[in-house]
């Protein structure tokens, strides 16, 4: 199509490296839950279902909600009711990933032998502000967005606030990460000062995480990577225009 625009210089490098560095760290966070903690299960054994938690959330929080938010800048060729409805989804799979995750930890906690409290590290406490976050921005962005409900200049209000406090999500969930690294690392890993192979392992992650992220913020921020609009956008889900 002549209205086709070619990627900007660049982008395509930066979207590599997010997806390599994203992949890359739910790999090594398996199989760093895998090898040195035993693996993987479910309430049969709560000590081996806490291992879902990090694994379902790096998913979830972390690559999935990244992806979500950049889905508008990775195809900006595809029509904005198709990256909606793909924004949306993904979220919605992001979100179902990460109850499991919760209920995983949650359970760990509660029917480990004595029980163990849940929501008092700053871990939990900013982890949590990350999944309100998440929900808030998901059905805020349902009733503002995708459903032709509001006027396009509510909508063009809101959209500011609906980015900031989309990329604050994930940089909540980025940092909920790194400080639930730290508790692991100084709970489980034995001479975790010495460096032991797993306390490298275990920094090496969160430095990938640490890359990720700031990629995937440059990435969303980056004017020049921005998507312009295209004839149809203004063509609600409905048909009309607006």
């Amino acid at each position: 199509m002549d209205n086709q625009r070619p990627r900007p210089e660049g982008f395509s490098v930066v979207f590599a490296l997010i997806e390599l560095t994203g992949a890359l760290t739910i790999i090594l966070m398996t199989v760093w839950l895998g090898y040195y903690h035993g693996g993987f299960s479910w309430r049969s054994n709560p000590a081996l279902e806490f291992n879902w938690h990090p694994v379902l959330m790096t998913i979830g929080m972390i690559f999935l909600y990244a992806d979500s938010i950049m889905v508008y800048r990775a195809f900006p060729n595809n029509s904005k009711r198709n990256l909606k409805l793909t924004h949306a989804i993904i979220h919605v799979i992001a979100f179902i990933l990460s109850v499991i995750g919760l209920q995983a930890v949650f359970d760990s906690h509660n029917l480990a032998t004595p029980p163990t409290p849940n929501l008092y590290t700053l871990h939990s406490w900013i982890g949590l502000v990350a999944v309100i976050l998440f929900c808030c921005q998901w059905m805020s962005g349902l009733v503002t967005f995708l459903f032709p409900g509001l006027k396009p200049g509510l909508r063009a209000v809101y959209l500011p606030v609906h980015v900031f406090f989309g990329l604050m999500g994930f940089v909540c969930s980025l940092v909920a990460a790194l400080l639930g690294l730290l508790e692991k690392a100084h709970w489980a890993v034995k001479d975790y000062k010495d460096l032991p192979p797993e306390g490298l392992l275990v920094n090496f992650i969160g430095v990938i995480l640490m890359v990720f992220g700031s990629l995937v913020v440059y990435l969303v921020t980056e004017p020049q990577f921005k998507r312009h609009p295209r004839p149809e956008d203004e063509i609600l889900l409905t048909g009309n225009l607006e």
